[in-house]
């Protein structure tokens, strides 16, 4: 009897990781749908999937390789975008600096050698004088520069980050958001998914994302 009994434990247990799986995720598992959806800036058939991710965050820089590579696969499918989560306030100068570039239409263009800086160089970019003086050193005009670092634009999307970041319940990096409504993150596939070696865990996150943006596509027809 005991045996017996200890074998309808593991089956249960085995029944219950069979339906974990980041090719087939759950609503309250390995992503959550937002109560309020939010607008997206993609037209048509295409989806919006917005990264929220912080410089200095070491899970986002080993995202980083395996997110390019998705967005590249994706192609026109999907409208990809970053958002830079504010995380000491109104005043976060991670934040500023990408608010800063992508105003100027260079953060895409520079985002690599950021994080190379904060990653590889070591180097803490963590306050507006050094910000200025990379700025400067990687070849941007410093006058353009500190003009658009202290315009109006920047400082009120600045001012109003933190408020961006909870219409869409983040609080942590990387995050990943799905046409204005689904929410996955790789903290969430592991908790939903045990025992995925960590070296996995991006694939694993990226394979929710393929399910949720073709659920997205299908909502859309």
């Amino acid at each position: 009897m005991r045996l017996l009994k200890m074998a309808l434990v593991v089956a249960g247990l085995c029944a219950a990781t069979a339906f974990a799986s980041p090719t087939a995720p759950r609503n309250g598992a390995e992503y959550t749908t937002l109560k309020a959806p939010q607008p997206v800036q993609a037209q048509g058939q295409k989806v919006e999937v917005i990264e929220f991710f912080m410089y200095h965050c070491p899970a986002c820089y080993a995202l980083e390789p395996d997110m390019l590579a998705w967005v590249k696969k994706q192609g026109d499918n999907i409208v990809f975008r970053r958002i830079h989560l504010p995380l000491t306030g109104e005043n976060d100068p991670e934040a500023h600096m990408f608010l800063t570039l992508e105003a100027m239409k260079l953060e895409e263009q520079l985002h690599a050698r950021i994080l190379s800086t904060w990653h590889v160089e070591r180097r803490r970019l963590n306050s507006d004088e050094a910000n200025i003086d990379w700025a400067v050193k990687n070849g941007i005009d410093k006058q353009k520069f500190t003009a658009m670092y202290t315009s109006f634009a920047v400082m009120t999307r600045l001012k109003n980050a933190g408020r961006v970041a909870s219409t869409y319940e983040v609080n942590s990096t990387p995050t990943l958001v799905v046409d204005g409504r689904y929410v996955t993150n790789p903290t969430m596939v592991d908790a939903s998914n045990p025992g995925t070696p960590r070296q996995q865990l991006n694939a694993a996150t990226l394979q929710v994302l393929d399910a949720l943006v073709a659920q997205a596509r299908a909502g859309k027809k």
